[in-house]
């Protein structure tokens, strides 16, 4: 079983955080901001990962550090659990509608860094996040997991729906990413010899 735990502490967060891949989907997620656990939570459930993560940080100031500090708590723990890499299938994508809203993610665990990110969010909350935030997450996410992602609502209304399908893209993307090819367990998924 790949897992890992890890804690991270800054004057500004305090986040612990265990992942294991070949998980449940079960999650316990406190971040101090609601609809941030939610997402998260689904995130564990679409992906069929169990994730724990807990976060004290400095939210009477903003919920800035909070947010991209968890991702890259995040992005920490798929890195590490995922180890040398070797086997996996490395690249995967989904696309899903959510009822008027249609969202795409794209993602490659090839250990080079990139974000691509439009989300057609028009307002400054949705439920008590601040929705500027949510690509800093993916950001703090792709630095510390080695990841190329590109996530992209193609459209929609609700805001809510747009944020939430990202995410549950992002889930069954990193699913696939993260699943083993028994063909290939020796070896990179790279002509490189690297990742």
């Amino acid at each position: 079983m790949r897992r890992a735990a890890l804690q991270r502490r800054t004057q500004e967060t305090q986040i612990s955080g265990a992942l294991k891949i070949e998980g449940r989907g079960s999650y316990r997620i406190s971040t101090g901001i609601r609809f941030f656990d939610h997402m998260l939570e689904l995130f564990a459930k679409h992906g069929g990962f169990d994730l724990e993560l807990c976060s004290m940080g400095d939210l009477d100031v903003d919920q800035h550090h909070t947010v991209e500090d968890v991702g890259i708590v995040l992005g920490q723990l798929f890195s590490k659990a995922l180890g040398d890499r070797k086997g996996i299938n490395r690249a995967g994508y989904f696309v899903l509608p959510m009822d008027e809203t249609l969202a795409l993610v794209a993602l490659d665990l090839g250990g080079r860094p990139a974000l691509v990110y439009q989300d057609r969010v028009k307002v400054r909350l949705v439920g008590d996040l601040q929705s500027e935030l949510v690509e800093d997450f993916f950001g703090g996410f792709v630095n510390h997991a080695g990841a190329n992602l590109h996530a992209k609502v193609l459209y929609g209304r609700s805001n809510h729906h747009k944020i939430e399908a990202l995410f549950k893209c992002f889930a069954r993307a990193m699913k696939y990413a993260c699943s083993t090819d028994a063909r290939l367990k020796d070896q990179l998924p790279s002509t490189k010899g690297l990742l």
